[in-house]
């Protein structure tokens, strides 16, 4: 379990060291600036890490939170079983 515990915590410092360059990139159109092509593709992919990792962070951020870890936790789980059709 702890195990367990430190790969997710790796994982999500990783995901969040990779979208330290969005605020540059964000505040170049408030200074002026334009996006290019390139840039807008790079802002789409620090906007879909960020949604990737809501879930963790949700959970560590709203007051009373630690309550909701066994709900968070199933759910997370439940995303993992394949839906029969």
């Amino acid at each position: 379990m702890v195990s367990s515990q430190r790969r997710q915590a790796r994982r999500v410092l990783a995901e969040l060291m990779a979208t330290r360059g969005i605020m540059p990139l964000l505040m170049k159109v408030r200074n002026g600036g334009h996006w290019t092509p390139d840039e807008k593709l790079e802002l789409v992919r620090h906007l879909r890490r960020m949604v990737r990792l809501s879930p963790y962070l949700i959970a560590l951020v709203l007051p009373g939170s630690i309550l909701f870890l066994p709900i968070y936790a199933w759910w997370l789980d439940r995303r993992r079983v394949r839906r029969g059709d």
